[in-house]
């Protein structure tokens, strides 16, 4: 989402490492208040989900005491901009899941870019299956743990999904990140972060959870 870069952010708030000459400009930023809009439809969308039977992780029960989802409040130092490095190289692997299920998946590339002022980056992986249905083709899974995990967070990680960008930059927004389906239900087979994609700072955006 190779650790030979590493951006730094200039006074504009955009990365200034040595793009490739074929790179095109990250995308505009939202300004504060078209961002908190964005990220409040998220969460509406995302509540919905969670109240539609058709949709939803949760039991019966608890989906009719279901009120909504707990948020961190919403911060816009969490919205960064980020460097695609893509690897047209990796080969398709065999991810780890919550259940003895291993979908196969492929490493798309690796997303950096700085937060809280420290350089970072995190892989972003394509799932070989899901990408063959209408509407996916461009699906992006970035799974990823951090200091909140089990404090604040989901103890197995959130995730953030994203879509391949048409250059190599796009833009992160971590109030965006979600907890999987096996937050809330042994029924479901969830990929789990990998090792290399645990973050050593407290991402306090996005889904908050108690467990």
């Amino acid at each position: 989402m190779m650790k030979a870069l590493l951006p730094a952010v200039g006074a504009a708030g955009m990365l200034s490492i040595a793009l490739p000459a074929a790179a095109q400009p990250t995308p505009p930023r939202l300004s504060p208040a078209a961002h908190q809009q964005t990220v409040a439809a998220f969460q509406a969308e995302l509540n919905a989900e969670y109240r539609d039977p058709a949709r939803s992780p949760l039991a019966a029960t608890a989906q009719a005491a279901f009120q909504g989802l707990p948020f961190y409040p919403v911060d816009y130092t969490y919205y960064v901009p980020a460097y695609l490095v893509r690897d047209a190289k990796a080969q398709p692997f065999a991810m780890k899941t919550t259940t003895p299920r291993q979908p196969l998946y492929r490493k798309f590339g690796e997303l950096h870019f700085r937060l809280q002022g420290r350089a970072l980056k995190l892989t972003v992986y394509e799932s070989l299956d899901l990408k063959q249905k209408p509407g996916f083709e461009d699906y992006l899974l970035l799974p990823f743990t951090d200091l909140t995990n089990g404090r604040g967070s989901y103890g197995g990680g959130r995730y953030l999904d994203l879509r391949v960008p048409p250059g190599d930059t796009m833009r992160l927004d971590f109030n965006q990140a979600y907890n999987p389906f096996c937050a809330y239900s042994t029924q479901y087979s969830c990929p789990v972060p990998p090792p290399e994609n645990h973050l050593p700072l407290a991402v306090k955006a996005g889904v908050q959870s108690d467990h």
